[in-house]
């Protein structure tokens, strides 16, 4: 069940929130659901290198919020804030709405985001550089910032090769089937000149234990690695780092070596 399953989907009310926050009757859902895809895939391709992690969509009473996730929150804004107001512009001309509004929340830590990974990954490979290479690179940057456990895939005619093929890398743990953990999924392409390749990325962030809030602008905004800040609690709770117990083992060899003297 937890190969086949979107672990993000998968997490959905347990402790993840869901993108669009929005209600909808039987007459204008399917109307709100089109219109969410064209505004994500518009600022998707808009700000192409804008390393969008996520679109989060509210609506209330004529009035669409627009909250964009990004590692790079001054390609967005533009000098002055130019071009914000122009993308605001280009949304009211898509929605029809007069009342639109644009967030922007800065990612602090990019590598433990599985959209932007898959994304750097695939601009890497773009460029000719070799897909070991660049797995290689991304899976080291993500332990080292604090994830427990990552897994990349790749496929399609990897290193322009005639026949295509599959290729996993995988470092720590990923547990998919247990729910609380917090796993962060991203499905991106690379267009080469040779064909398309696939690549998928799974990023283990820790276990989540207390309760969390829904609100998926709430945990990116500052509660990323909330799972693993609370762990770092815990220890400290227990009264600091057992390494710390295990190093007045000193004494007891001391001691050891005194009872044999």
């Amino acid at each position: 069940m937890g190969q086949k399953a979107n672990p993000i989907g998968n997490r959905l009310g347990i402790i993840r929130g869901w993108e669009s926050n929005w209600y909808g009757s039987k007459k204008d859902y399917a109307g709100k659901l089109i219109e969410d895809h064209k505004i994500r895939t518009y600022l998707n391709a808009r700000i192409n290198k804008g390393g969008i992690s996520k679109i989060v969509i509210e609506r209330t009473l004529g009035k669409l919020i627009i909250t964009i996730h990004t590692s790079k929150p001054g390609i967005i804004i533009g000098k002055g804030g130019g071009e914000v107001d122009r993308i605001k512009e280009e949304l009211k001309k898509l929605t029809n709405k007069d009342d639109v509004q644009i967030n922007i929340l800065e990612i602090r830590r990019p590598e433990l985001d599985a959209m932007i990974v898959g994304d750097t990954i695939a601009r890497q490979i773009e460029n000719r550089i070799n897909f070991k290479r660049a797995t290689k690179m991304a899976i080291a940057s993500a332990l080292r910032m604090g994830a427990e456990g990552i897994k990349v895939k790749l496929s399609g005619r990897l290193g322009g090769s005639e026949i295509a093929r599959s290729e996993e890398f995988k470092q720590g743990r990923v547990p998919l089937h247990t729910f609380r953990m917090d796993i962060d999924y991203a499905s991106v392409f690379a267009q080469t000149v040779y064909g398309k390749i696939g690549i998928k990325v799974w990023i283990c962030k820790g276990e989540v234990l207390a309760k969390r809030d829904l609100n998926p602008n709430f945990i990116a905004g500052g509660k990323e690695g909330g799972a693993m800040g609370d762990r770092r609690d815990r220890r400290d709770d227990r009264g600091g780092d057992r390494r710390d117990d295990r190093r007045g083992g000193g004494d007891r060899r001391g001691g050891g070596r005194d009872k044999r003297n």
